[in-house]
């Protein structure tokens, strides 16, 4: 067994909350830059595509999204491969700078008017990048949040991977707000403005960069090299924990990118809110949506991770078409925001506390690798063609297939939950810290 021990030498409170506050922001900045091709995809559509459809330029915009997250498996098998053999710090470092290159290859590359069909060839390629990136940023820092957070405090501290999760949308959408309202005209966005967020990503994951470079490392990694970040090894030692994490993550992925990546155009295309109405809503949600992650994940540390879990998939499951349903035919700026409330408090049952969760059901030798890879390839299935599921079910007529579908999969995880056993009590955290 593998001896787990802060590097550092106090591993204290103040040691902790620097190792949070580090992990955090550069989580922060790989996310803000992530999202902001979702927040922005309403006005660079029609610069990558040809003329068309609204509806189908930004099914070409969400079909690169999904795309995006293909690379997810491969970042979450990579990353978390350098994360269990070389540490923690190389691991997080390496993602955010890949992440910065792609933000600056999407603010840098010419529209469809002007190179053709190599534009979108080219915001694929920084698509497939920023996912390669992104998908090997869970899998390290939720292992990071969970390793450097007492066992006391385990589910509180690592909320603040959501936290920030939730910060990187905010932050794009608080951009939008700002080139909106005080800085551009509607003309100047959908023309070149669309671009300043990208070329700000780029600058603050450099900034994300030079702090994750001068991070302690939460753990010691001993034993035998070979078995370190081994696939062969993960899935021969700990295949239930990895279908495990396939389970309790597939309705909550769903979920969560329904209520807040997608949301934005729902709110655009099938409410009729205004851009601006859309984007206000969403971030002002969004805001609250991050303050309550920590409250779920200290209540988690008093009850346990099983009775939140089941608290999701039990409301998901029931309320999910009601809520789409109704909010699909309000007319209310505040009814649309009471019902996408009500259903992240629903989904934060969940989101509080995926992180920590699928980090005390691996080793240290393997935890990087088995939080991130079959995480990431639910996300891709799941998470990353909600927004394309969604559009094409509109295109043809049949939105209200989409509820379903979200519906379904909740379920399913549902299932999962209740077989399963409380990973606060089986955490290999606690047997190696004992």
């Amino acid at each position: 067994m593998i001896a787990e021990k802060p590097t550092s030498p106090q591993g204290g409170a103040a040691w902790r909350l620097k190792a949070i506050f580090t992990g955090s922001v550069g989580n922060l900045v790989e996310w803000y830059d992530w999202y902001a091709y979702s927040a922005f995809a309403i006005y660079f559509a029609p610069v990558f595509f040809p003329e068309g459809n609204p509806t189908a330029q930004l099914l070409n915009t969400a079909a690169i999204f999904a795309v995006g997250f293909l690379m997810r498996p491969i970042g979450g098998w990579l990353f978390g491969s350098i994360a269990d053999k070389q540490g923690r710090r190389a691991a997080m470092t390496l993602s955010v700078l890949l992440m910065s290159f792609g933000s600056l290859m999407i603010a840098c590359t010419p529209g469809y008017h002007s190179i053709g069909m190599a534009a979108p060839a080219i915001l694929l390629t920084a698509r497939l990048l920023q996912g390669l990136s992104v998908g090997g940023e869970y899998g390290t820092s939720a292992t990071y949040l969970s390793e450097v957070a007492s066992p006391k405090d385990r589910g509180y501290y690592s909320s603040f991977q959501y936290v920030t999760l939730i910060g990187g949308q905010l932050l794009a959408l608080g951009i939008q707000l700002l080139l909106q309202k005080v800085f551009l005209t509607p003309e100047q966005l959908e023309t070149w403005g669309w671009r300043v967020p990208f070329f700000i990503g780029a600058g603050l994951a450099l900034t994300a960069l030079y702090l994750r470079r001068n991070m302690h490392e939460s753990v010691e990694l001993g034993g035998r090299e070979r078995e370190r970040g081994s696939v062969k090894i993960l899935l021969r030692k700990h295949p239930r924990a990895v279908l495990t994490v396939v389970g309790l993550t597939m309705g909550g992925t769903l979920a969560f990118y329904t209520y807040t990546t997608y949301m934005q155009k729902f709110l655009v295309n099938t409410v009729k809110l205004s851009k601006e109405h859309s984007t206000m809503l969403s971030f002002v949600l969004l805001l609250i949506y991050a303050c309550i992650q920590p409250l779920f994940g200290r209540l988690s540390d008093r009850v346990g991770r099983k009775p939140l879990l089941i608290g999701f998939g039990v409301l998901g499951t029931l309320f999910t078409v009601p809520i789409l349903t109704t909010l699909s035919h309000t007319t209310s700026v505040w009814s649309a925001f009471l019902l996408i409330f009500a259903a992240l408090v629903i989904v934060s049952g969940y989101t509080s506390i995926n992180a920590v969760v699928k980090a005390e059901l691996f080793p240290a030798e393997v935890r990087a690798l088995g939080v991130g890879l079959p995480y990431a390839l639910t996300v891709a299935l799941f998470g990353g063609t909600a927004e394309y599921i969604a559009l094409y079910f509109k295109n043809i007529g049949h939105e209200s297939f989409y509820y379903w579908y979200v519906t379904g999969c909740i379920f399913v995880s549902l299932l999962v939950y209740v077989s399963s056993r409380d990973s606060r009590s089986i955490s290999f955290m606690d047997k190696e810290q004992a």
